[in-house]
């Protein structure tokens, strides 16, 4: 067997093992659609707002499952971060106070409630208190 076999052979054989994984990941990339995130439970910890993202109007930020926001009118809000359409991290959209899913556009007002799909489930709404500059988010 020459190089140039030997290349050919290994580049096939690369190619038959990897091409049904490939395939496999592409048949399953939405087999998630539908299916409701878990949003987490028992939430109960700390922010410090005096610095960051959350120390001006509009900001937002994503820690332990939760998008934490400061609106425009300067409160907090927090939501649970996956999309329930298929548990990509949803944004902040402050112009107009609501939280929006890069992947497929489904929307939140910010209250969690869907306004627009795919995702037909809310986000799980979390509870804010600011003291000083520390603000608690709990369930």
């Amino acid at each position: 067997m020459n190089r140039k076999e030997f290349f050919a052979r290994v580049g096939f054989g690369a190619a038959a093992v990897l091409v049904p994984a490939c395939i496999a990941g592409l048949a399953t990339s939405c087999s998630t659609e539908g299916t409701p995130s878990v949003a987490p439970s028992g939430v109960d910890f700390l922010l410090d707002v005096s610095t960051g993202n959350l120390a001006t109007n509009g900001g937002y930020l994503v820690t332990k499952g939760i998008v934490v926001a400061r609106t425009l009118a300067g409160d907090f809000i927090a939501v649970s971060a996956a999309c329930t359409h298929q548990g990509t991290s949803v944004n902040y959209a402050s112009n107009g106070n609501k939280f929006v899913c890069p992947n497929h556009g489904a929307q939140f007002s910010s209250t969690g409630a869907v306004t627009q799909g795919p995702a037909n489930s809310n986000l799980t709404a979390y509870k804010t208190t600011l003291t000083g500059n520390s603000l608690r988010i709990y369930s």
